[in-house]
């Protein structure tokens, strides 16, 4: 376990994106490979057919509660933004185009959704907000709990949009022209947005280690 935690600190040193090993739920949850759902499958739930919805729920359901987790800090923030994402999906399953791909339509609401409850915390809070992790160096950067806790917090010090368009790229391993469709922001500034984002990674990566 050390030996692996040293291994993936000097990963991180050399490339931003090498601690995306690190980045896991604090309990973890089953998430399907990043490839697309079977295109048929929608287009049965848009159509009425119960049993396909239930399928995208399933299919999806890791993934977006990962991305959520990370996007508001809190387990009941992400819970109730994913479940307020597929109430959203199953009530505009009309809305969605047979020949469009159903992840970044889905990905789209579910960002909507983070930031309306990000937004909602801000009002809700007298301080600015800090998030849960622990932004504190580790004490041994042999132990693997300690750098993944060092992950955590350099994420949750990103910019909001930073982060978004990180986990996107990184962790749900979109492309920039899907990443497009859910934030309507052009692909020059997301590759900016990602860059920055990896760079500030690295920089707070390297103090901690």
């Amino acid at each position: 376990m050390a030996s692996r935690a040293r291994r993936v600190g000097t990963v991180a040193r050399e490339e931003a994106h090498g601690v995306l090993w690190a980045i896991q739920p604090a309990d973890p949850i089953p998430v399907r490979p990043s490839t697309d759902i079977d295109p048929a499958i929608p287009l049965r739930a848009r159509n009425g057919d119960v049993a396909a919805f239930a399928e995208l729920v399933e299919f999806f359901h890791g993934r977006c509660l990962r991305y959520a987790r990370y996007m508001l800090g809190e387990e009941e923030d992400a819970e109730e933004a994913v479940q307020d994402t597929f109430v959203r999906v199953y009530d505009h399953l009309g809305q969605f185009r047979p020949d469009a791909r159903f992840e970044p339509w889905l990905f789209r609401i579910l960002a909507n959704r983070c930031r309306t409850a990000r937004e909602r915390r801000r009002r809700r809070e007298s301080l600015v907000v800090t998030g849960e992790l622990p932004a504190v160096a580790a004490e041994s950067p042999d132990s693997s709990r300690d750098f993944m806790e060092a992950v955590e917090a350099a994420l949750e010090e990103l910019p909001s949009e930073q982060r978004e368009a990180f986990l996107l790229r990184h962790v749900e391993d979109l492309s920039y022209e899907d990443m497009a469709v859910i934030t309507g922001v052009r692909l020059s500034a997301l590759r900016m947005r990602v860059k920055r984002a990896c760079d500030a990674l690295r920089t707070r990566l390297e103090q901690e280690m």
